[in-house]
This record gives structure tokens, C-alpha cells and sequence, in this order.
């Protein structure tokens, strides 16, 4: 009952990247504003990466009028600072060099991409404040708030999606406007939602620090606390994300280049619908496994059970009709893109479990305090991703999609072996 609302709201963000992706394929030029819309998102994703943990962090940390107002000062630091980092991507000079010298895309889709990256702006601030007080809600056992602000996100996706799209504008900035607005809207809403809670944090006042269940070891979260329990979470945020614009630069040489750069979103956007149900565990575990972490036996079952159904829902999906169904009468590829994109899917057919799997390694170490092996293991995951992706292109010259998929699956598991005996270790450690 916990997770349900949380495993509904990624769901429910999962859906909208298919969403997306079928009305951009339903526009004019759908091949270039496919592969400029992946390349836009990709950037807008290593550039949010420093605040995507901050559900996490407000979920672990906030649990008095001190530690509220230390979380929030530094939420608002980190904002600005991504902001910053966007509109410095954003000079001509840079954009050009990195964008087309660099990844060598061409001068159409750069254009594309660059006004989309524009319309992106306001996308990582509006994440950063959204996580900061979903955390909150989460914290204080109330996720189907959680849920409904995702539902006026989804709202404002149908809405602002088909209005764009009766406008007749390029694909591409459908897609990124479209993403901005609902989740700036969202943003909203999961303040208005934590209000009450938030005042009543600060009516409350400070709690004595042997009485919160926040992971700091007896001492009075400050900034430097913060800064030192936050620094490898968004380590690991980007070190995820910013396997994004590697493997785009990969694609960007590899065989049918364009194909692939078109035909790896629409694949990505599937498997995320079920590696969301990984992704929402991590605030669960770190919720609710207890003061003398007496819930774990129940949440480690409980993750088993998942990774085991995402596969077993994923393959069902691979292996059937029903994936020709979803790329061509859902995702609106035509039949040359599809046939593509049937590989890549089989490839990353475990890639949800193991995503489940990461998540619930991560929460683990997340509880005992411990983050900077989860750092350690995302770095693990992007040096093989990029080391792969190196063997299978530059060397084998295999298409590019097909390389992204076997890449991903490497990456994936080598991190989870790496963070496999650390959590034991952790575990072990619980149960004595």
C-alpha cells in the first residue's frame, strides 16, 4: 500500500516519454526531430542530474525545522546552480563545438536540438523543487500525494502535447515544451500538497538529534553534513545521466547513425515503463524498514517478487506480437525503424530487474549512511558502458542501437556485483 502510489507516479512519468515519442513520429520529418529530441533530453538529463536524489535526501534528512529550512537552502543553491550550467551549454560557441563537432550531428538536427535544449530550460529547477517536497510527503506517509501531483504532471502532458501538436511546430520543440510545462506544473502541486506539512515541521521546531531517524550518526545536520551525505548521490545521478551524451556520441558514428539516434528513445521509453517499478523501491525501503531495521526480510521479498514480474511482464511484451503492435500503432515508427528496434528490446529484456536490484542496494546503503559506494558503482557502470560501446562500434562496427542495448546490460550488472557484497556486509551487520 506504501509503494503502490509511488510504483503508479513513475508509471505514470514512464508513460509519457511513448507518449511523446508517438506524436513526434506523427509530425513532419519525424527521423530528424526523433533523433534531436533524444539528443535535447539526453543533455536535460546530465544537466538535472545533481537534483534527481533530492527524494532521496529530503526523504532521509528532513524531519524537523532545522533540518527543513538546512535541505531547502541547499535545494535552492542546487537549482540555480543546474540552471547556470544549462545556460552555459546553451552559448553558441559551446553547443556548436560539443553538439556538431564533437558528436558530429548533423547541422539540422543541431538546430533542432539547440531550440529544444532552450525550451528545456526551466525543466531541471522544476524536478529539483518537485523531488525536494515529494520527499516530504514521502517521509511522512503521504504517497498518494505523490501520486496526484503526477497525475496533474500527466494532465498537463495530454493538454500542452495536443495543443503543440495542432500548432504544426517542429516535432522536437513539441516534445520539450510539452515536458516543461507539465512538470513545472507539477512542481507546483507538490508544493501546494506539502504545505500543511511543512508548516507543521516548522510549528514542531527542532527535534533532539537521538530522536530523528535521519542517518547522521548523532549530529546536527548542517550544510557541511548535507554537502558530505549528498556529494556521491548526485555523483551517482550524473555519472547515470551522463551516460546519455555518450552514448549518443557513439550512435552519432556508428551504422545507420540517424536510425539509431531515432529508434533508441522509443525503445528506452518501453523498458523505463517496467525499470520504474525498480526505481520507485528506493524511497520505500528507506521508509519503512524500521528504527532496529526490523522490515527488511519483508522488503527484500518483496523486491524479489518485483524484478521477477517486470521480466516476466517485459518478455511477455519481446517475444510476442504485441511489440510490433506497441512501435508501429503506438510509438508511430514506420516499419524500417520497428524492425530495428526488436533486438535492442530483447537485449535489455533483465535490464528492469536489475534495475530493481540497484535500487534496492542503493536504499540500503542510503539507510546505514553509506553512499560513496553508490558513486563508486555508477562509475563502474558508465567506464564499461563506454568501454563497450567502444569495442562494439569502433571496432565491430555493429549498429548503433543494437551496441547502446548490449552496453547497457554490462554496465548494469557489473554494478550491481560491485555493490553485491558491500550491502551483504550492511546486512549482516542489521541482523546481528
Amino acid at each position: 500500500m506504501f509503494w503502490g502510489p509511488l510504483a503508479l507516479t513513475w508509471l505514470m512519468m514512464a508513460a509519457e516519454q511513448p507518449f511523446l515519442v508517438s506524436v513526434i513520429a506523427r509530425l513532419p520529418e519525424a527521423k530528424y526531430n526523433l533523433a534531436a529530441f533524444g539528443i535535447a533530453f539526453a543533455f536535460a538529463l546530465i544537466i538535472e542530474a545533481p537534483v534527481i536524489m533530492l527524494m532521496s535526501a529530503s526523504t532521509a534528512l528532513v524531519s524537523d525545522r532545522h533540518s527543513y529550512r538546512k535541505m531547502k537552502r541547499f535545494t535552492d543553491i542546487l537549482n540555480v546552480s543546474v540552471v547556470l550550467v544549462q545556460l552555459i551549454v546553451l552559448i553558441p560557441p559551446v553547443f556548436n563545438f560539443v553538439v556538431m563537432d564533437l558528436m558530429g550531428v548533423p547541422q539540422n538536427v543541431a538546430h533542432l536540438t539547440y531550440i529544444a535544449l532552450i525550451l528545456l530550460i526551466l525543466w531541471p529547477p522544476a524536478i529539483g523543487y518537485r523531488r525536494f517536497y515529494q520527499g516530504i510527503l514521502i517521509r511522512n506517509n503521504l504517497t498518494r500525494r505523490v501520486t496526484y501531483g503526477t497525475l496533474v504532471r500527466l494532465l498537463m502532458i495530454a493538454l500542452a502535447g495536443f495543443g503543440l501538436y495542432l500548432a504544426g511546430i517542429e516535432g522536437a520543440y513539441v516534445g520539450a515544451a510539452t515536458l516543461s510545462i507539465a512538470v513545472f506544473a507539477e512542481a507546483i502541486a507538490s508544493w501546494l500538497m506539502a504545505r500543511k506539512t511543512v508548516r507543521r515541521i516548522i510549528h514542531e521546531g527542532d527535534m533532539p538529534v537521538e530522536n530523528t531517524q535521519s542517518p547522521n550518526n548523532g549530529e546536527r545536520i548542517g550544510y557541511r553534513f548535507i554537502a558530505r551525505f549528498y556529494a556521491p548521490l548526485a555523483l551517482t545521478s550524473l555519472l547515470s545521466l551522463g551516460v546519455n551524451p555518450f552514448i549518443t556520441f557513439f550512435l552519432g558514428r556508428s551504422s545507420m547513425a540517424i536510425e539509431s539516434l531515432a529508434v533508441l528513445p522509443v525503445v528506452n521509453a518501453l523498458v523505463f515503463i517496467f525499470r520504474s517499478m525498480g526505481l520507485s523501491y528506493q524511497e520505500v525501503l528507506i521508509a519503512l524498514v524500521g528504527d532496529r531495521k526490523q522490515n527488511y526480510p519483508s522488503l527484500r521479498n518483496f523486491a524479489f517478487m518485483l524484478g521477477s514480474a517486470v521480466t516476466f511482464l517485459l518478455a511477455i511484451i519481446a517475444f510476442t506480437p504485441i511489440a510490433n503492435f506497441w512501435f508501429i500503432t503506438v510509438s508511430g515508427l514506420t516499419a524500417e525503424l520497428a524492425e530495428l528496434a526488436y533486438t535492442p528490446l530483447k537485449i535489455m529484456l533483465v535490464l528492469p530487474a536489475l534495475s530493481v536490484l540497484l535500487s534496492f542496494q542503493r536504499s540500503t546503503l542510503v539507510v546505514e549512511g553509506t553512499t560513496k559506494p553508490i558513486s563508486v558503482a555508477t562509475g563502474i557502470e558508465l567506464l564499461t558502458i563506454v568501454v563497450s560501446l567502444l569495442i562494439c562500434i569502433a571496432y565491430s562496427d555493429m549498429i548503433g542501437v543494437i551496441a547502446a542495448a548490449i552496453a547497457y546490460i554490462i554496465g548494469k550488472s557489473l554494478s550491481n556485483m560491485y555493490l553485491a557484497p558491500i550491502q551483504l556486509r550492511t546486512v549482516r551487520k542489521w541482523m546481528s
